[in-house]
């Protein structure tokens, strides 16, 4: 929803809030095998005090829940204009941060350039489809297919990155997977009852992030400015946009019920902005390793939240075919532990 600036840190490569890695070197769980080449973003200093698993915790619960925010900002707003929104506060909290560490937005039209580009994959193409997804499915099957981001990017990776060499474990894991997406769809019942649309829009937008994802590695890896200037610049040109396309398919509400105005003010400035602060505090206190773990929480708590306070409704097929993806995202991440040298 649980996404993406550049792409996120450890990022469950599939939160919400895509954005720039966070620290040098590190896998890039959207595209296995693969490394990053950023340098480190430092903590921002709100937050040090307080525990990284409380932070954890919470950045999975505001992920999780993005997707109930989206279904109840749709009951109020156009697509666009959730997404718009989302985008506008998630900046102003990044805005903020940038202020209050006095940091400077990057330099060069080149760099700008790929960051339109990346804003488009990873902010503004994907919170879009996700908006519109949620108008004919439920906000539950929207994190499940948030889910399958990892998938994607191990299947992207093999094909555009060829340093990147298929393993039985990889290969298995992303069969798994795909076999957990038919699950969920019920594939075996002719897709009946299901919204074929909307389906796909939500899975267009799991696969949006790791498209993103190797546009950033291939364009800006050794981008010298920080990572929180490239992540504001790229929400800022993503809600720029936004703010283009957003008036050529809807028209001025007119009304702002408070419901989905709350709705879309926290997606934005917690789901977006916020967790994009605690997600990077996260990654460089435990590494990515231990922070991209909360991509496989997301769904749950997706789920949990569309059942119990939307009073959506659940097939035995919707969680068993999530803990297969899920499973399968997984393996694809996982790597075979290294033998200890032989002693001379």
């Amino acid at each position: 929803m649980s996404n993406a600036t550049a792409p996120r840190p450890g990022p469950d490569p599939a939160s919400p809030s895509p954005t720039i890695p966070a620290t040098s070197a590190a896998v890039d769980p959207a595209l296995p095998g693969t490394r990053r080449t950023f340098p480190a973003f430092p903590a921002f200093p709100a937050f040090p005090a307080v525990d990284w698993r409380i932070r954890f915790a919470v950045l999975a619960l505001i992920w999780g829940f993005s997707f109930l925010l989206i279904k109840v900002g749709t009951h109020g707003f156009a697509p666009f204009q959730v997404t718009f929104g989302r985008l506008f506060f998630g900046t102003a909290v990044l805005a903020v941060a940038m202020a209050v560490k006095r940091d400077r937005l990057p330099r060069g039209l080149r760099t700008w350039g790929h960051l339109a580009v990346a804003a488009f994959f990873l902010n503004a193409l994907p919170f879009s489809l996700f908006a519109y997804s949620e108008l004919t499915i439920p906000s539950t099957l929207a994190g499940i297919c948030n889910a399958t981001s990892p998938l994607w990017g191990m299947a992207l990776s093999l094909v555009a990155l060829s340093e990147d060499r298929p393993t039985r474990r990889r290969v298995a894991g992303l069969g798994l997977g795909f076999l957990g997406v038919l699950t969920v769809l019920g594939a075996w019942q002719g897709f009946s009852g299901l919204d074929v649309t909307g389906t796909a829009m939500a899975l267009l937008a799991s696969l949006s992030y790791p498209v993103g994802w190797i546009y950033v590695r291939r364009t800006l890896a050794g981008e010298s400015s920080s990572h929180l200037s490239l992540t504001g610049a790229q929400l800022f040109l993503a809600t720029l946009q936004l703010a283009l396309v957003t008036p050529l398919f809807t028209t001025m509400p007119t009304s702002f019920p408070a419901g989905p105005l709350l709705a879309v003010l926290v997606l934005g400035a917690l789901g977006t902005g916020l967790a994009i602060l605690l997600q990077y505090g996260v990654v460089a206190e435990v590494g990515p390793t231990t922070g991209q773990m909360v991509t496989y929480v997301i769904p749950v708590i997706a789920t949990a939240a569309g059942v119990t306070l939307l009073g959506e409704q659940l097939s035995w097929n919707t969680p068993v075919g999530a803990l297969i993806v899920l499973a399968g995202a997984a393996l694809t991440q996982s790597r075979p532990r290294k033998r200890p040298a032989p002693q001379p």
